[in-house]
């Protein structure tokens, strides 16, 4: 499924356990183990401006004149009002921002394969994201409880 769905799979019974990414994901009526917690990086075109500075504010990002943050569906396909473009997957949004269309506030580890044409900046002032391992509270799978185990002794 694509970002923003896990929890939907999740409740809905089409899935057995999800990743989710606290602030963002909704795990509310879900058991949860925290199993990473990270900072996030601005993506930019290569040679924007703010792409050689060691750092940038959140605030910076949000309000960057041509370069809009992307508008993700909300749970019922719809997407939120505002300039920036619709977008459905990572693949996507990356092109966009090589192409100047965008820029966009991730996880650090989303820096991680990055392509040509992309700079990632730290946004220490932009909230802490933590990835858990969600599972339904009634489920009684030892394949989940084996699962969440293994996830969680790394």
């Amino acid at each position: 499924c694509g970002p923003g769905e896990q929890a939907e799979v999740l409740r809905n019974g089409r899935a057995d356990v999800a990743l989710l990414h606290r602030p963002f994901d909704d795990t509310a009526g879900f058991d949860t183990e925290d199993l990473h917690t990270e900072g996030q990086v601005a993506i930019l075109p290569a040679g924007h401006p703010l792409s050689a500075r060691p750092h940038v504010r959140l605030a910076e990002v949000t309000d960057l004149p041509g370069l809009p943050l992307p508008r993700w569906p909300r749970p019922d396909g719809t997407f939120p009002d505002g300039p920036g473009p619709k977008v459905r997957d990572h693949t996507q949004l990356t092109q966009l921002i090589a192409l100047g269309r965008a820029c966009a506030v991730i996880p650090e580890s989303g820096r991680i394969g990055l392509g040509e044409g992309l700079t990632a900046v730290p946004v220490p002032d932009a909230p802490d994201v933590t990835t858990v391992i969600a599972w339904p509270p009634h489920s009684r799978s030892t394949a989940v409880a084996g699962l969440v185990r293994a996830a969680t002794a790394l």
